[in-house]
């Protein structure tokens, strides 16, 4: 039985759920300039819901476009730079390590992130990618590889990275001036063995060693030596200061949203905003001054600098009524839990869904509560699926 056709939305292609279709908007690494934030945020509001959502790819979606509406709200997105064309939009999924360039780590990333998306763009195939094919860019702390990303590459050190397939390592090392080219030729691969698998690890053991065999003659032998625990290993979230002496910031909000409101402040601050697969915003490069008036600006707009709040572990999906295959109003009755039991005091990370179907599972270890239509089923996950 052929698999079903991949449905995952984008700019163009949006998903028709109950409460009006649905746009995802894919950044490379999760990050976004102050003019495109505030473009999207008036779209969002003229075309959508008012709302921005952070994805567990570090993506942004927007909910609540009328049908009419959705090839105008695609031009607004197209013009403020944040796709560049229909046959690509949703090839373009990038994540790179939270904090890159910044704080720590073997080797800024960043310097390979465009290369990436250029190369993409360029080869007519890649548009026959699914929209949940992974490309990471890990800078050896482990925070991005251990998500298993379809493609990664992760530091050595010394401007060299290691391949790594669906978070295998595969012992090939090349200089990271040349990773586009070797990521793409990985994902080219994966293209010719596939029949209708989405993802890497979908495919047969023979499919990925054939893989792994197609680029075997790239580079070097070696090995990136990836911690056995990410790092950062915990929120980001607060006060952090960087290698260059600046500050950055990070945040949570409630049920990972931002009001149009929320991010046309966000964007006036002036530098790039950057969203983690952890569904945080994080506002880099600022001096203390600017940093301590962004935090009194913005926290009475409720964006949370406290790594203890609930928000930083709990989050769910969109569930009724803007959802048709829900069985519960979700996020009234996870605020309901909070408001009179808060939440678990174990530290595992808590989502919240509607259905079988688990839209917005974070990565790794967490509690998920599946509501069956007579409450919830509690189930304890190792990873997002």
């Amino acid at each position: 039985m052929n698999k079903p056709a991949d449905r995952c939305p984008g700019v163009f292609r949006t998903h028709p759920a109950a409460d009006g279709h649905l746009a995802r908007i894919r950044l490379s690494g999760g990050k976004i300039e102050p003019a495109a934030l505030e473009a999207l945020a008036a779209a969002a509001e003229e075309f959508g819901d008012g709302g921005i959502e952070l994805t567990v790819r570090a993506n942004l979606q927007v909910r609540g476009i009328a049908a009419d509406d959705v090839a105008p709200f695609a031009d607004r997105i197209l013009a403020a730079g944040l796709v560049t064309d229909e046959a690509h939009d949703r090839v373009r999924n990038i994540v790179v390590s939270t904090l890159s360039g910044r704080v720590g780590g073997r080797a800024d990333m960043w310097s390979a992130v465009a290369g990436l998306e250029t190369e993409l763009l360029r080869h007519e195939w890649t548009q026959a990618l699914s929209g949940r094919f992974w490309f990471g860019f890990d800078d050896g702390r482990g925070d991005v590889v251990s998500r298993e990303p379809d493609v990664t590459v992760v530091a050595v050190g010394g401007d060299e990275v290691e391949l790594h397939l669906a978070g295998i390592p595969t012992g090939r090392v090349v200089p990271l001036a040349d990773a586009p080219t070797a990521m793409v030729r990985a994902a080219a691969a994966f293209h010719e063995q596939r029949s209708d698998e989405w993802r890497i690890n979908e495919l047969t053991s023979e499919g990925r060693s054939a893989i792994a065999a197609g680029i075997a003659d790239l580079g070097r032998r070696g090995s990136a030596c990836v911690p056995d625990r990410p790092d950062p290993d915990g929120p980001v979230v607060g006060w952090f200061e960087q290698s260059d002496g600046r500050v950055l910031l990070g945040a949570v909000t409630e049920f990972a949203r931002l009001s149009s409101r929320q991010a046309q402040f966000a964007a006036a601050i002036g530098v790039p905003i950057l969203v983690t697969p952890d569904r945080e915003v994080l506002i880099p490069d600022l001096t203390e001054d600017v940093a301590e008036t962004v935090v009194r600006v913005l926290a009475p707009l409720g964006f949370i600098f406290d790594a203890t709040s609930p928000w930083v572990r709990t989050s769910a999906c969109t569930g009724s009524p803007g959802c048709a295959k829900s069985l519960a109003d979700v996020r009234t009755d996870l605020l309901d839990h909070l408001q009179t039991s808060g939440p678990a005091d174990d530290g595992v990370r808590e989502h919240w869904v509607g259905c079988d179907r688990a839209c917005g599972s974070p990565s790794g270890a967490h509690t998920r509560r599946v509501a069956t239509g007579d409450g919830y089923r509690v189930e304890r996950h190792r990873t997002d699926r």
